[in-house]
């Protein structure tokens, strides 16, 4: 029975000292997670302008190889 209280005041002993956490710790860390969350965004919006990007750039491609491709057609030139 002294063993088995020993042990529960072990637990609430480790428990307590593992909750009285630094303010200051705890508000650096929020902050980080905060700045985190805004590089994730920038990054999500810099995903994006690439992927329009990319999407302008092959629809400029088929263009032209619609193009090349008439331009050859009336010239005789084998494909």
């Amino acid at each position: 029975m002294l063993r088995l209280a020993a042990i529960c005041a072990s637990v609430l002993a480790l428990s307590a000292a593992t909750a009285c956490v630094n303010p200051r710790t705890q508000a650096a860390t929020a902050q980080a997670l905060n700045d985190a969350a805004s590089e994730i965004d920038g990054l999500k919006g810099d995903v994006a302008q690439v992927q329009s990007d990319l999407d302008s750039l092959r629809q400029v491609v088929a263009h032209q190889d619609t193009v090349i491709s008439r331009l050859a057609a009336l010239n005789n030139v084998p494909r």
